[in-house]
């Protein structure tokens, strides 16, 4: 084995990026290199599986892995909130301890801002909020009829089919309590289309199944405040009996604390994910990678794995003195649930020239089976 100095190389978040580096660096390099994941949660759950506690298929409890196992494979964890970055002395900062590091991986995801919103806190309930989440399976249980709303009330949110999932399980769970028609659903976004990321070929797929299964969009709905059963636009309002949001995102306060970015915004990054900083790199959800000028790739897991993995490579080139050659490919899918077992696979190549080249898969009991193997693949692997 090539003899290398030692050199600490931390993680700043336990979530896909984040385990994805971790795994990617220790599978190859020695153990002299010591690898750090920091998380102030001390568990890792999948995004996915709230949709999965909402429709009654899982709970809570039985669907977060520990972290702290990762620590028998090499990796060491502390679980504690991260204070301060400080990229030009290279060190990190939690409630207890001060670290240094070579090399640092930002991978701490975003924050649910909904607080942006008047009003929305106080009248609807969060789609992305774990506590929330039970909330709206028993209020969708109650549901006899008048009208469910979901609205995106910022944008760009993590995991883009998620809400539109969302929508097509809770028909579901309506037609099997007997309810689905005398519950009105609608669906309220400050785009144009369902997706603008995937184009107006696939976002037009998604809104004819929607309208398949009676779930009314409204496109260019840009909300502004929310009252009790009243959702404020920019240009309108409607009224609701049940508000599901999805609110705006931000970074963590730390990143911009530490001018890895401005606020309102998020890390930007090139297809390296190099940050302005020296070996400082940013993964996943809290970066934007712009693929043309107007359009950034999507913040979900698949991508945040691919990013971690990019910068894992190109890490271990740096140390071993090789070229850095890894550039993150832009490549992978989000699988869009309908319930009964059912769900359709967004395919997505984000580098291709001119435009992004995405394709709707039809729904069947495959791509549901691939959706639960996906999960267990990678928490086999990364912990």
């Amino acid at each position: 084995m090539l003899s290398i100095k030692p050199t600490n190389i931390l993680i700043l978040g336990g979530g896909f990026g984040g385990l994805a580096a971790a795994n990617e660096l220790r599978q190859n390099l020695p153990m002299d290199v010591k690898i750090t994941i920091i998380d102030k949660k001390d568990y890792f759950m999948m995004g996915l599986v709230k949709l999965w506690i909402l429709n009654g298929t899982r709970e809570f409890e039985f669907s977060k892995k520990p972290l702290q196992p990762i620590t028998k494979k090499g990796i060491d964890f502390i679980n504690e909130e991260i204070i301060k970055i400080d990229p030009k002395k290279k060190s990190i900062t939690t409630k207890s301890r001060e670290l240094s590091y070579d090399y640092l991986i930002v991978a701490l995801g975003v924050d649910l801002a909904p607080e942006q919103i008047n009003g929305l806190s106080e009248h609807g309930l969060i789609l992305y909020e774990i506590k929330d989440v039970p909330k709206i399976r028993e209020a969708i249980k109650k549901t006899r009829s008048g009208k469910i709303a979901l609205a995106i009330t910022g944008m760009p949110y993590k995991c883009p089919p998620a809400p539109y999932e969302a929508a097509l399980l809770i028909r579901s769970m309506l037609n099997d309590l007997g309810t689905g028609n005398s519950v009105q659903i609608d669906f309220y976004s400050p785009a144009p289309i369902t997706l603008p990321a995937a184009g107006p070929q696939v976002s037009e797929e998604l809104l004819q199944l929607l309208k398949s299964k009676n779930i009314n969009f409204h496109g260019l709905h840009k909300t502004t405040s929310v009252e009790k059963n009243t959702l404020r636009f920019e240009n309108s309002e409607t009224n609701f009996d049940l508000l599901i949001a999805i609110p705006p995102h931000k970074v963590p306060t730390v990143i911009v604390d530490s001018e890895l970015a401005q606020k309102g915004k998020f890390i930007s990054v090139d297809r390296t994910c190099k940050t302005n900083f020296e070996n400082v790199y940013a993964i996943g959800d809290v970066n934007e990678i712009m693929v043309t000028d107007k359009i950034a790739v999507p913040k979900a897991g698949i991508f945040a794995e691919g990013e971690g993995i990019t910068v894992a490579r190109n890490i271990i080139s740096k140390i071993r003195q090789e070229q850095e050659k890894a550039i993150f490919d832009g490549k992978g899918g989000c699988f869009v649930e309908m319930g009964k077992g059912i769900a359709g696979y967004l395919e997505v190549d984000m580098f291709v020239t001119p435009n992004p080249i995405t394709l709707l898969k039809q729904p069947n009991e495959q791509n549901f089976k691939d959706k639960e193997k996906f999960e267990k693949d990678r928490l086999t692997k990364w912990l």
